[in-house]
C-alpha cells in the first residue's frame, strides 16, 4: 500500500506546486528564467534534476546488464562536459537572456537562429521522450499497468505541471527533487550492500574502464555526443540564465560536475548487483533495475526508488519542455516579454508534449530516443557555439551549412550505429564534426557578436 500512497501524494504534489507557483508569476520572465534570482543552491539543484533523469537511472542502470562497469562512464561524461562548461558559463550567463537560438542569433544572424530554432525542439523531442519511456516503466514494473497508458498518464501529468507553473515551479522544487534523487539512490545502495555483502569488482567480468563491450572508441564517440552537450546545451543553458550572476552560474555548474562524479558509480553499482543476481531476468517494456529490486526491496525501499524515479523523471522533462517551447516561441515573437507570447508557448509546449508522447510509444529504450536527439543536436551546434563565445566568426553561408550538414551526417552516423554497423556510425559521427570545423574555421575571423 505504501507505494501507492507515495504516488497519489507525488501526483497531487505536482498539480498542487504547478497551480500555486502559477499565482507568483508576473512577467514572461518569471515563466521563462525563473526571474534571474536564482542562487548557488537552486541552480545546482536544478541542474542535477535536469541532469540525472530517467537517463541516469534507469538508462545508466540498464547499460550496465550489457557494459558492466563501464556504463558509469555515461554519468561520467556528463560531469567532464560540465567541469568544461564552468570556463565558459560566466559567457553564457553574459551574452544571453532566455534562450540558446538567441545567443546563436546574436553570434551568427538571423537565419542561424531560424535554424537552430527548429533542429533544438525537433532533437529534444526525443530528450523529453526519454523522460516519458522512463516514467512509463516505473508504472510498468511497480504497478502493472500498459506501457502505452503510463506513457499517456505521465505525459499528461508533466505538461499540466510544466504548462501552468512554468520556470518558477520548476526551480522552486528542482532543489528538493534531486535531494530526493540522490538520498533515494543512496540509500538503496546501502541496503542491497548489507543484503548481499558481494564484492562489487566480482559482480561481473565487464570491468572499468574498459572492456569487451566498450571500447576507447565508443568513449570517445560519447564524448563527442554527449558530453558536450552539456558544455553545449539548451536546457542546460536555461539553468545558467535563471541564476542571479555569473559567479552563481560558475559555482553551480562546478558543484554540480563534482557530484555526479560519485553518483555515475553509485547508480552503476546498482545495475551491476541486478545483472548479477538476476542474469536472465527477462525485462521486457519493464525497467531491469525496478524489476529486480521490486523483487529484493522491503516497502519503504521501493517507497524511495519510485519517488526518486519519478522526481528524476517529472524534472528533467519539465525543464526540457519549457526550453523548446521558449524556443519555438521565439521564433514567432521576437519579443518574448508579451501577455500573447507567453500564451502561445503554453500552446506549444502542449503540441511538443504530445508528440514526444507519440514518439515514447514508437521509441521503447530510453538511451537510445536520448543518445539519437542528443547526436543529431552535438554534430549541429557544439562547435558552432563554442567558436561565437570565444569570438571566432566565419560568414553566414559557411555557418549556417556547418549546422545543417553537421546534424544531419551525426544523426545519419547514429542510425548507422544503432541499425547496421557501428564502427562505420562512429566514424560518420567523428566526420560530421571534421565537416563542421572544415565549414567554420578556415577563411574566419575574430569580431564582435553579429546582431540582428
Amino acid at each position: 500500500m505504501l507505494k501507492y500512497l507515495i504516488l497519489l501524494l507525488y501526483i497531487l504534489a505536482m498539480i498542487g506546486i504547478g497551480i500555486y507557483s502559477s499565482r507568483k508569476i508576473r512577467t514572461s520572465g518569471d515563466y521563462m528564467v525563473a526571474g534571474n534570482r536564482g542562487n548557488v543552491w537552486q541552480i545546482t539543484g536544478s541542474l542535477l534534476a535536469t541532469i540525472i533523469g530517467s537517463t541516469a537511472i534507469l538508462g545508466s542502470s540498464d547499460l550496465a546488464f550489457s557494459q558492466g562497469w563501464a556504463a558509469a562512464w555515461l554519468m561520467l561524461s556528463a560531469a567532464f562536459g560540465l567541469l568544461l562548461l564552468v570556463v565558459v558559463a560566466p559567457m553564457v550567463k553574459r551574452q544571453g537572456k532566455y534562450t540558446l537560438p538567441q545567443l546563436i542569433g546574436d553570434q551568427y544572424g538571423k537565419e542561424a537562429k531560424i535554424i537552430a530554432s527548429f533542429v533544438i525542439p525537433v532533437a529534444w523531442i526525443g530528450v523529453i521522450a526519454a523522460q516519458m519511456i522512463g516514467g512509463a516503466k516505473v508504472m510498468n514494473s511497480f504497478f502493472g499497468l500498459p506501457y502505452e497508458g503510463s506513457v499517456w498518464g505521465i505525459g499528461i501529468l508533466f505538461i499540466f505541471y510544466t504548462a501552468v507553473g512554468g520556470q518558477v515551479s520548476v526551480i522552486k522544487t528542482d532543489l528538493v527533487q534531486s535531494f530526493i534523487i540522490i538520498l533515494g539512490v543512496l540509500a538503496i545502495a546501502c541496503y542491497l550492500f548489507l543484503w548481499a555483502p558481494v564484492n562489487p569488482g566480482e559482480m561481473t567480468q565487464l570491468k572499468f574502464p574498459f572492456n569487451s563491450a566498450f571500447h576507447p572508441m565508443d568513449l570517445f564517440v560519447l564524448f563527442l555526443t554527449y558530453s558536450t552537450t552539456f558544455l553545449v546545451g539548451p536546457d542546460i543553458y536555461t539553468r545558467l540564465f535563471c541564476a542571479e550572476n555569473e559567479k552563481v552560474a560558475r559555482r553551480s555548474v562546478l558543484l554540480t560536475a563534482l557530484i555526479l562524479i560519485p553518483f555515475a558509480f553509485l547508480i552503476t553499482y546498482l545495475g551491476v548487483f541486478a545483472a548479477h543476481q538476476f542474469p536472465g531476468f527477462d525485462f521486457r517494456q519493464g525497467s531491469s533495475l525496478i524489476s529486480v529490486l521490486s523483487y529484493i526491496l522491503p516497502e519503504w525501499g521501493i517507497g524511495l526508488l519510485v519517488a526518486a524515479i519519478l522526481s528524476a523523471v517529472m524534472s528533467s522533462a519539465a525543464t526540457t519542455l519549457l526550453t523548446s517551447s521558449v524556443i519555438v516561441a521565439n521564433t514567432i515573437h521576437k519579443d518574448l516579454d508579451t501577455p500573447v507570447s507567453l500564451r502561445q508557448t503554453k500552446f506549444i509546449m502542449l503540441v511538443l508534449g504530445l508528440l514526444s508522447i507519440l514518439l515514447s510509444l514508437w521509441v521503447t529504450s530510453i538511451v537510445q530516443s536520448l543518445l539519437i536527439a542528443l547526436t543529431f543536436f552535438s554534430g549541429a551546434f557544439i562547435l558552432p557555439v563554442l567558436a561565437g563565445l570565444f569570438g571566432f566568426r566565419n560568414n553566414r553561408l559557411q555557418s549556417n551549412l556547418a549546422m545543417i550538414l553537421g546534424g544531419m551526417v551525426a544523426l545519419a552516423g547514429k542510425i548507422t550505429g544503432i541499425f547496421a554497423d557501428s564502427k562505420t556510425g562512429n566514424l560518420l559521427i567523428l566526420g560530421a564534426f571534421i565537416l563542421n570545423g572544415i565549414l567554420l574555421f578556415p577563411g574566419g575571423k575574430w569580431s564582435r557578436n553579429v546582431k540582428e
